[in-house]
Parts: structure tokens; C-alpha cells; sequence
């Protein structure tokens, strides 16, 4: 299947193997920082990968330097003269964008390299799995520019990472959390040498992909939204129509008939 990408400025898309996708932050020179161009190629991006069928996505930055280091400071006189209503509009665009990359129906996994600031480190929260190379930096940064952490899903992603306190510290100090201590804290699922960090995101998308797409997007689903639910009694719920769902699929017959025949199974995601 081929997927439709539209050509973007501040984004590139390829799909290096069937079913697996990896999405760079393309201003390299500006250490891949965003700009109001870039929020709203996010959107698109999102738009066009949701129904790709792919199994995995990739996001990283391009180049050696940078996986995101924030909103491009040279456009930043553009939010500044903004009206309260013109800026809540950007403002709804950007949270869009990082949302519709978080919503992806499928998992995503971000490669750190160097900084990932503000507006990178928010995005690099919105995924799923985060592998880092031992140069990255993470930084919520926000309140250097008289801003709060109540911005782009930060705190909300933050805070169920990491826990409260530690989102706090994190937070109101806007310090950087280097790559061990973000592996010490959860914040990164591993950290691995940085000439070996895409090819350990691919490795791990392989993985991901060795399994039943409706078993893994509804395990997504799940995630997501019982982070965002506050009962028990919900959470439950939302499991049991889902794996009742599951059941109805061609793909859990497959995979207990793979299993007593001892071979591997052959997902079709129908």
C-alpha cells in the first residue's frame, strides 16, 4: 500500500520498510526548531499517516545535532503580537498538531538525539516509547520565556510520566534532565549509543509490527485513555469491550492456531 504523504517544508516522511514509518523535523540548520509552519504540518502529517495501515512511526529530528530544540526563537515577535483571540487560535493549531501525532492510531516511537525543548520535549512526551541517545536533552524550558508548563499536553504527559513532584522540579526549575537521569525516572524508555539509535527505533517498530495490528492499536487505545480516566470501574470497561472486539477479528483465530501449530503467525489486521 502506498501511502499518500503530501511534500511539506519543515517535514519529511519515508517509509524505510513495508509498515513502518519514520517522520524528521527537517530544519536541521535551526536545530529543528518549530515554527507556525511547522505546528500545522504536524497536523497534516498527522491527517495523512492515520489511515496509512502503517504499524509503527518513527519521529525524530534530522541531522546530528538536534531532535527538536523548541519554538524558533527568530519567530518568536510573531506570538508576541498577537491578540488574546489570534493567539488562542495558533495556540489551538499547535496543541492540534502534537495531539494528532499522540493520536495516531498506531504506536509511536521518539528518537532523542541532543535537545529536546519546549515544544520537542512535548512532542517527544506525546509518544508512545522514547529512546534516547546519550546527547539528549530534555527540558520543559517553558518558564525561561515567561511561559508554563500548561502548554502543548506538557503537564498533562509530565505528570503521569514522572509523577507530580518530579513534573514540578522539572517544571519550575526548567533545568535539563540529561539522558541517564531521564532513563533513572522513566521519562526514556532506553538509552542506546547514538550512531545505533535509529536502527534501535527500527528494531523495536519490528517488533511491534510481529504483532496483531488490532491487538496492538486497541493496547494503545487502552493506554491512552485509561491515563485519562479516574476509575477503576472505567478502566475495566474500556478493556472488556475492547477485547471483545478483538475477538471478532481474523487475527486472534490465526494466532491460536499459530500457536498450536508452532509456527509464526500471519497477521492481516482484518
Amino acid at each position: 500500500m502506498t501511502i499518500d504523504f503530501p511534500s511539506l517544508n519543515t517535514l519529511t516522511f519515508t517509509e524505510p520498510e513495508s509498515g513502518i514509518g519514520v517522520l524528521q523535523m527537517n530544519r536541521p540548520d535551526r536545530m529543528n526548531s518549530q515554527t507556525v509552519e511547522m505546528f500545522h504540518e504536524y497536523l497534516v502529517a498527522g491527517r495523512a499517516l492515520r489511515d496509512s495501515g502503517l504499524r509503527a512511526l518513527i519521529v525524530t529530528g534530522s541531522g546530528e545535532r538536534s531532535f527538536c530544540a523548541g519554538f524558533d526563537l527568530d519567530e518568536i515577535s510573531v506570538i508576541t503580537e498577537m491578540g488574546v483571540r489570534e493567539f488562542l487560535k495558533f495556540q489551538e493549531t499547535a496543541t492540534g498538531g502534537i495531539q494528532s501525532i499522540r493520536h495516531l492510531p498506531f504506536p509511536v516511537i521518539a528518537a532523542i538525539h541532543g535537545p529536546a525543548t519546549g515544544g520537542g520535549f512535548a512532542l517527544a512526551l506525546a509518544a508512545d516509547i522514547r529512546l534516547a541517545a546519550p546527547t539528549a536533552k530534555l527540558s520543559a524550558a517553558f518558564v525561561k520565556v515567561g511561559l508554563s508548563i500548561g502548554e502543548l499536553g506538557t503537564s498533562f504527559n509530565l505528570a503521569r510520566l514522572v509523577g507530580p513532584a518530579r513534573a514540578a522540579e522539572i517544571a519550575f526549575t526548567a533545568r535539563i534532565v540529561k539522558a541517564d537521569e531521564a532513563l533513572r525516572i522513566g521519562l526514556v524508555n532506553h538509552v542506546v549509543p547514538s550512531e545505533q539509535l535509529l536502527d534501535e527505533a527500527m528494531a523495536m517498530a519490528r517488533l511491534i509490527a510481529q504483532n496483531s495490528p488490532g491487538g496492538v492499536r486497541m493496547s494503545k487505545r487502552a493506554i491512552q485513555r485509561n491515563a485519562e480516566i479516574g476509575s477503576y470501574e472505567a478502566a475495566l470497561e474500556l478493556e472488556n469491550r475492547g477485547q471483545a472486539l478483538l475477538t471478532r477479528t481474523a487475527d486472534m483465530p490465526e494466532a491460536l492456531a499459530a500457536f498450536k501449530e508452532k509456527r509464526a503467525p500471519q497477521f492481516t489486521g482484518r
